[in-house]
């Protein structure tokens, strides 16, 4: 069984709709650069405030990918 080598990068997803919205585009868009990602951890939430409603999330990410062989 090979051994699992891990590197890990952080990324900051934002969006108007949601936490997760925001951690699927940081997923999506580090997806069409970096091969191999297998896992990611939400390390901080935070969202703008408008007129007493959440107007903007941002979710920060740690992002683990496989390195290649």
């Amino acid at each position: 069984m090979p051994e699992h080598i891990y590197k890990t990068v952080e990324l900051t997803g934002s969006s108007t709709v949601g936490t997760d919205d925001a951690i699927n585009k940081a997923i999506s868009r580090a997806s069409q650069t970096i091969k191999h990602l297998r896992w990611f951890e939400a390390t901080q939430v935070r969202g703008n405030i408008q007129d007493g409603v959440v107007a903007h999330w941002q979710v920060t990410l740690k992002v683990g990918f496989t390195l290649d062989e």
